[in-house]
């Protein structure tokens, strides 16, 4: 008999599959015939006769094979009986009459495997499950100590990693920064001054540190020593624009813009000058330049960085507060020593340094006018001329006193005067400078006139 469930082959008085555990279902063997002839006997009761044909019973017996598999019957109860003594007899189990269908074993020609108790299939199958359930929970359980050793030593890296890296932050040029600040706010100065000279050693041309150094001495109201720590360090490092970035923040922060330019003015290096040149304000250039001059001048003021220009005339420094606004040319119209200063205030509020330039002004003196005619006796009156040159004005008089452009016995000359008749006059003739208002010598002469 061959199980339908699992294919094994066992002995037919067996009615339970001693591999799989599955009850055999025995179905008796099917005749086609059964069917053709309860068809036609239906039919005839129908009053529908036909004859049988041999196609139909060779087509029923093709198939027999096929049907014979779904064939089944309900066991009496003798039958049930029967099976049950012999399965005592054998020590199985006793079958159960439940109705159930049972299928036929097929003849398939095959050897007939022995035999096998059904529980000890069952055991090594439980065997079996359990060793395989043993050997996941230790694949598991291997899993589980991989991923635990791999965390262990990844948080045992990351510690080293870390503690690594607080060493070398507490040793590091940021935290000594830091420190020194914290000194600052605690007052130590001592201690922030050791940090920050710590930090310059660390690295020089850095120039935090000269900032924190300098900010010492700021809190105690000390600028020209926090101005020397910048000028100290630019004298050592004269291409390091930082410190020169550094120092210009410290000027502007405690209002000396003025000191910018000066700093700036002594740098030669163009890679620094390039770096600030937002802080460059050029001092103004004079024109023409200090000199000596016999006439007026005008004194135009200029600078390279343009912005707004100041100046004095007193000798005084400038500043945008006290100087005076350049506008126009500054007019120099009288005689004597000027000294002009100025300076120049770019866009960013940088004055520059100061500019100053000397003039001196002296005008020439003329000689005493010349007054035709000459001193003589007139039988006729004729015409007195003076000639005056360009930029004087002549001024005379004729009653023998010395000409006075604010007296009102003095007459400006505009044109020849008449002589006057039968009189003895004294013509006396000045010159007056229209730039400066100095006046000639006078001229003198005297007229007699008879008739």
């Amino acid at each position: 008999m061959i199980c339908t469930h699992c294919g094994a082959e066992f002995p037919d008085d067996r009615l339970v599959c001693p591999i799989c555990g599955t009850e055999v279902q025995i179905v008796p063997d099917y005749n086609p015939l059964d069917d053709v002839l309860a068809q036609e006997v239906k039919g005839s009761v129908e009053g529908a006769t036909r004859q049988i044909q041999t196609d139909d019973i060779r087509r029923y017996r093709r198939d027999d094979r096929t049907r014979n598999v779904n064939a089944t019957r309900v066991l009496s109860q003798d039958e049930m009986e029967q099976i049950r003594d012999r399965r005592r007899m054998s020590g199985q189990r006793p079958v159960r009459n439940t109705g159930d269908v049972r299928r036929p074993a097929r003849d398939t020609g095959e050897v007939r495997r022995p035999a096998r108790d059904t529980g000890d299939v069952r055991r090594q199958r439980q065997d079996t499950g359990e060793l395989r359930r043993l050997k996941q929970q230790k694949r598991l359980e291997a899993a589980k100590r991989k991923r635990r050793n791999l965390l262990i030593t990844l948080f045992v890296i990351l510690a080293v990693i870390v503690t690594g890296i607080v060493v070398v932050y507490q040793n590091s040029y940021t935290s000594m920064i830091n420190k020194g600040y914290r000194s600052i706010q605690a007052r130590d100065y001592a201690a922030a001054e050791n940090y920050f000279k710590r930090a310059i050693v660390k690295d020089e041309s850095r120039p935090d540190a000269y900032t924190g150094c300098a900010q010492i001495y700021v809190d105690q109201d000390d600028l020209e020593s926090a101005e020397n720590v910048f000028l100290s360090a630019i004298g050592s490092q004269p291409t390091n624009a930082q410190l020169y970035q550094a120092a210009i923040d410290f000027y502007m922060e405690t209002e000396q813009p003025g000191k910018v330019s000066s700093l700036l003015n002594n740098c030669e290096d163009a890679g620094v000058l390039k770096a600030v040149e937002k802080y460059i304000s050029a001092a103004p250039v004079f024109s023409p330049e200090a000199g000596e001059f016999s006439e007026v001048q005008e004194i135009t003021i200029t600078s390279e960085t343009g912005g707004e220009i100041y100046y004095t005339t007193d000798g005084t420094d400038p500043t945008a507060a006290s100087g005076t606004k350049y506008t126009e040319p500054v007019l120099l119209q009288t005689e004597g020593d000027v000294e002009i200063r100025a300076i120049a205030v770019n866009e960013n509020g940088i004055p520059s340094v100061v500019s100053s330039a000397e003039y001196s002004i002296e005008f020439p003196i003329v000689n005493a006018p010349a007054v035709t005619p000459s001193t003589g006796q007139y039988t006729e009156p004729a015409q007195i001329t003076i000639t005056v040159p360009e930029g004087y004005t002549a001024y005379y008089t004729m009653d023998g006193s010395t000409p006075d452009p604010s007296s009102s016995s003095t007459a400006k000359y505009t044109g020849p005067v008449d002589m006057p008749e039968d009189a003895q006059t004294i013509f006396n003739a000045i010159l007056v400078n229209d730039q400066n208002g100095k006046a000639t010598d006078v001229t003198t002469r005297n007229y007699i006139t008879t008739e």
